[in-house]
């Protein structure tokens, strides 16, 4: 995924704005842990394990293989309508040949089916915002975490997922894991993919960067999952050990908070270079065009592949 960190909001200020608790928890230091539990849960839905064994991405490119995952959560948050709806529509392209029969039940998978976009949906936001309320300034305002449930359902309209499945608060976060966990599961692929994403090895041009700080990252997100995943996942520890890694981490991202996020952007090129401009361009960028945030509709509406400006730019 091509990214121009120059034209992050020359439009408008995408779907949420300013003053959004989607640009404050996806901007904070604490989402690359979140990021990292939530890439890793994503294995216990055997389909998009399929999806990621069968496509190899993670085990040939690490870094550049979950930048990209990154940087489109990033994008939709915090970019223009323009860009957020272009960097849909591109996973939506890549997504598209990821087909193939799932071994555990030998059914079709579809990586972009509604079922697994709502699984990767879900995992991410709950992810940064459980990241959030451990080792950042601590849970949202009742109306504050209203809203971000609200802007998480409308991000969900980029991808495939039925909008009646969506989620829209807590309570409906935690009904929708109780109704899916019958079908989570683990596998040697799964295991395989989860053991690779906490503890990443140096073969495969990860480097030594990459090499520690998943290892690193691993410390806080593992201490964020509950008992029975880190069985089912076999990379359960002894709970002593999560004892210190709060006060740790919670330090950590104070310190890196309190530079206005610069330390992330100074580390981010050795673990997300793409989601590091982001994050810089997101920092420094002037005002949009227009102050003004729109829906994912207009977007599409206006910048999408096939929009009355998309057509016309073609044609001249």
């Amino acid at each position: 995924m091509a990214f121009d960190p120059t034209t992050l909001r020359r439009d408008d200020y995408g779907f949420f704005g300013p003053d959004s608790p989607s640009w404050k928890i996806w901007t904070a230091p604490t989402a690359v842990i979140g990021f990292q539990r939530a890439v890793v849960l994503e294995h216990f839905d055997p389909f998009l394990t399929a999806a990621v064994a069968d496509s190899r991405g993670i085990y040939t490119d690490p870094r550049s293989r979950l930048d990209h995952t990154f940087s489109y959560f990033l994008l939709v948050a915090i970019a223009d309508g323009r860009t957020a709806i272009q960097a849909a529509e591109h996973l939506m392209r890549v997504h598209a040949p990821m087909t193939g029969i799932e071994p555990i039940s030998g059914t079709r998978y579809s990586a972009n089916s509604p079922e697994t976009q709502l699984w990767i949906h879900i995992t991410g936001w709950h992810s940064v915002l459980k990241a959030y309320e451990m080792f950042g300034p601590g849970p949202l305002s009742p109306e504050e975490e209203a809203r971000y449930w609200h802007e998480c359902a409308i991000a969900a309209e980029l991808q495939t997922c039925k909008p009646e499945d969506v989620p829209r608060s807590r309570d409906e976060v935690r009904a929708y894991f109780a109704r899916v966990r019958p079908r989570l599961c683990t596998s040697e692929r799964a295991e395989e993919g989860m053991h690779h994403l906490l503890w990443t090895p140096l073969r495969n041009g990860a480097g030594i960067s990459y090499f520690a700080g998943s290892r690193l990252l691993s410390l806080a997100s593992v201490a964020t999952l509950p008992k029975w995943m880190r069985k089912l996942g076999r990379f359960d520890r002894p709970r002593i050990v999560d004892l210190p890694v709060r006060p740790a981490a919670k330090i950590i991202v104070w310190l890196t908070s309190a530079f206005n996020s610069f330390g992330l952007i100074a580390a981010a090129p050795f673990i997300a270079p793409m989601a590091g401009q982001i994050l810089e361009q997101h920092l420094k960028a002037e005002p949009p065009t227009r102050l003004e945030t729109i829906t994912p509709a207009e977007a599409r509406s206006r910048y999408g592949a096939r929009s009355g400006r998309a057509v016309a730019a073609e044609a001249s």
